[in-house]
């Protein structure tokens, strides 16, 4: 987790190398197994780069001074000293170490720049890696470093020495660098594929710390490893009556825990080694094996006392996790060889597209694209994001146009709502929306979004009351006489007019609004057709220019710049076909107040449905014409009963309130009852159908044309990268399944 992914793979794959030791001892020398994973190592963390594989590693975990530099000289076969100054280790240290047959040890640093490995004399290695620590100051990282040796008496194995807890502190600098070490672990000991080296002193079991936090994330340790060191310290406090129950931690350590008791080489300070280390380290384990056998330690613990015992069990437990991985390793392969195939077929596709003679066809051709997998999206497309409910669309709109600093149309319904939510909760609530709370998009959000516009627009009124002194002003004078019919008009274009226009203005920039958010989903759906059985109901092209636009950035801004330019050209034809309708209206509303019900007679009952006969077609119609001037009727009624003296004035200034409120009420429901109409024939089929053309149409500018020029450019270094990647994961691919069949047809 806290490294980086090609480090990840020079973990998977150098902790295969211990495996070689006994597993692959039947099929061939040591080195067959160190050359295929030496080879699959190179081609994908050298040259592919970073890669995540599902391969083990082991972590060395512990508080400090208790024995893990000395275990990691035990597992090399000699004694170093990395240089890391007072503060200690700070980062990551990878340790690869391979057997081999040379008379003497080889050391390597991997560089930090190159990814390659650079043989170095061990002064200059442990010169280097103290650097690498000390250049982080009180400070640390998950970036490691990378040391191998190869030496014909180290353990085939690779592991990762994470820097060690600190007990205590002096100052406060000292506790930050403490607490950002835990943090550091903490987040190696979660990766699952980590598994714990759990260093402790051979002390009370009750009292390891670092395996109290082994425990916390490993409760049931699955992946844990207790290594008790310096047992010697403890040959004389065991007798043959505890020395069963020290070795099991007298009831404190779960029976599933691998655990192992061992002295390491160690001389007194200021003094020099009496033998080789290697000698040390058998002369170590051979007393480690006679104190505790002579106290009378039983078989089934014996196993678990001494060095070589605990290299043999890493021997075998590597052997067992490389035959688990061996399955995913390969998985993971084949799936990095799809994602590379496809890339390599997309970068292809659109290096051609973009030729110089065809970017401009290849950009509208795309355009086209868009523009007809639009119309499927609005139709209902399943499993299509982004998707959002009613609450969410109207607070993300209301934040569009805030940030915008919009102010030509009302933003809530009416001024006694308090705010947003207090219309969101209006329409949840008291209205029920019943698809508020549902996730949609496409044609099922638009036909959401005409219920709420609807409402929205139910909440227009006059916004002033009629005064006294605007009617008689409204009446004046004229070379013919002016009715009240007259003065009502004049009074509805003054003070109606405004107010439902502000909110016709809302409903537009809803329907806007609304059509730019298609744009991800519309490239989704052109996008996720492939392979499906769906792409055979749909145009062949709509994968082929999704990957265009989804991979050249150009493609997607000329595209996504002309879809919006429709939206807001689409916008202005809808306001100012509606404000002429309302222009209209309201100049002669009498006329739009004709009603089209049919006659009452008529049955709803379906069955008695029957063709009509000419006879019943002509007294139709008349009942038809009657009916149709039905509202008409009622408010000409009303005006002839305004009075027309003057002594009457104040009666008829109330009537002349009541009718044109009454007026209002009569347009203002017929427009809500149309909205949806309108929106369609004004708004969306228009932009439905003259988007193709507007894609088709489109033209590239002097700099769109220069930066598909430098696209093209890269396009050629893209291809060949990617062509390369598929190469190594081809080679790796066959390497590891020659290398596991091998095995199989030997029995391993």
């Amino acid at each position: 987790q806290g490294l980086s992914e090609s480090w990840q793979i020079s973990c998977a794959c150098n902790s295969l190398q211990l495996g070689g030791r006994l597993a692959m001892a039947g099929v061939g020398s040591k080195s067959e197994l160190l050359n295929v994973l030496g080879d699959v190592k190179a081609r994908v963390q050298d040259k592919l780069g970073i890669v995540d594989f599902p391969m083990p590693q082991f972590i060395l975990i512990g508080k400090q001074s208790v024995g893990k530099s000395r275990l990691i000289e035990a597992l090399a076969g000699e004694t170093f000293n990395f240089i890391s100054g007072t503060l200690g280790s700070r980062r990551p240290t990878v340790l690869e170490f391979r057997n081999t047959s040379a008379a003497s040890s080889t050391w390597f640093v991997r560089n930090r720049k190159t990814n390659h490995w650079e043989e170095h004399p061990i002064e200059a290695v442990m010169k280097i890696v103290g650097g690498a620590h000390e250049e982080l100051g009180e400070t640390v990282t998950s970036e490691p470093i990378y040391v191998r040796i190869e030496s014909p008496a180290c353990v085939d194995m690779q592991i990762v020495d994470l820097p060690g807890f600190r007990d205590f502190a002096l100052d406060q600098g000292k506790q930050a660098l403490a607490d950002k070490i835990i943090h550091l672990v903490t987040d190696f000991m979660r990766d699952r594929n980590n598994v714990m080296l759990c260093v402790e002193q051979a002390a009370d079991a009750a009292t390891m710390s670092t395996l109290q936090r082994c425990r916390e994330i490993d409760p049931n340790f699955e992946r844990t490893i207790l290594i008790r060191n310096k047992l010697d310290k403890y040959y004389n406090d065991l007798t043959n009556d505890n020395v069963n129950k020290w070795v099991d931690g007298f009831g404190d350590l779960p029976e599933g825990l691998a655990r192992f008791a061992l002295t390491l080489p160690w001389w007194r300070e200021g003094t020099v080694p009496s033998k080789p280390f290697v000698e040390m380290r058998e002369d170590m384990n051979t007393k480690d094996l006679n104190e505790m056998q002579s106290r009378g330690l039983s078989a089934k613990y014996m196993q678990t006392i001494g060095f070589k015992n605990f290299s043999s069990f890493m021997e075998r437990k590597i052997e067992t996790l490389f035959v688990d991985a061996m399955g995913p390793v390969l998985a993971n392969l084949k799936e990095l060889k799809s994602t590379a195939e496809k890339e390599s077929s997309g970068l292809t596709v659109e290096f051609h597209e973009t030729d110089p003679q065809r970017i401009l066809s290849t950009t509208r051709d795309c355009g086209v694209s868009f523009a007809t997998a639009l119309t499927h999206v609005m139709e209902g497309v399943l499993d299509l994001k982004p998707v959002m409910n009613l609450e969410d669309e109207l607070r993300q709109f209301h934040a569009y146009h805030q940030a915008l600093g919009s102010n030509h149309f009302s933003m809530l319904p009416s001024e006694d709502f308090c705010g947003l939510s207090d219309y969101v909760d209006y329409l949840r609530n008291e209205i029920q929306i019943a698809t508020f709370d549902v996730e949609v998009n496409g044609g099922a959000q638009f036909r959401r979004l005409m219920g709420e516009v609807e409402i929205f627009l139910r909440f227009s009124e006059i916004a002033v009351e009629t005064k006294k002194r605007d009617v008689i002003q409204a009446r004046g004078v004229s070379m013919s006489s002016l009715t009240w019919r007259d003065v009502v008009v004049k009074l509805l274009s003054n003070e109606a007019h405004l107010p439902l226009q502000r909110r016709v203005q809302y409903v537009g920039e809803r329907i806007r609004w609304f059509f730019e958010r298609q744009k991800e989903a519309t490239l989704q759906f052109m996008d996720k057709l492939e392979g499906t059985p769906n792409a055979n109901l749909y145009s062949p092209l709509y994968p082929k220019h999704a990957k265009l636009i989804k991979q050249n950035e150009m493609i997607k801004h000329n595209v996504y710049t002309t879809y919006d330019a429709a939206c807001a050209r689409q916008l202005k034809q809808f306001v100012d076909l509606f404000d002429n309708m309302l222009t209209s209206t309201f100049s002669n509303p009498w006329v739009f107040l004709k009603g089209a019900t049919t006659g009452g007679s008529e049955s709803d009952d379906l069955q008695d449905a029957v063709l009509p006969s000419f006879d019943d077609t002509k007294d139709r119609i008349p009942v038809e014409i009657e009916s149709r001037s039905g509202t008409e009727a009622t408010l000409s009624r009303w005006l002839a009963d305004i009075p027309t003296d003057s002594k009457h004035i104040d009666e008829a200034v109330d009537k002349v309130q009541m009718l044109v409120l009454k007026t209002y009420g009569f347009i203002r429901s017929q427009v809500c009852d149309q909205v949806e109409l309108f929106s369609e024939s004004f708004f969306k089929l228009p932009m439905l159908r003259r988007l193709e053309e507007d894609m088709a149409a489109m033209e590239l500018s002097e700099e769109d044309a220069n930066n598909y020029k430098n696209r093209r450019a890269k396009l050629g270094s893209e291809i060949a990268k990617a062509d390369d990647s598929l190469v190594e994961i081809n080679a790796c691919i066959d390497r590891l399944q020659g290398f596991k069949l091998k095995c199989e047809a030997r029995g391993y």
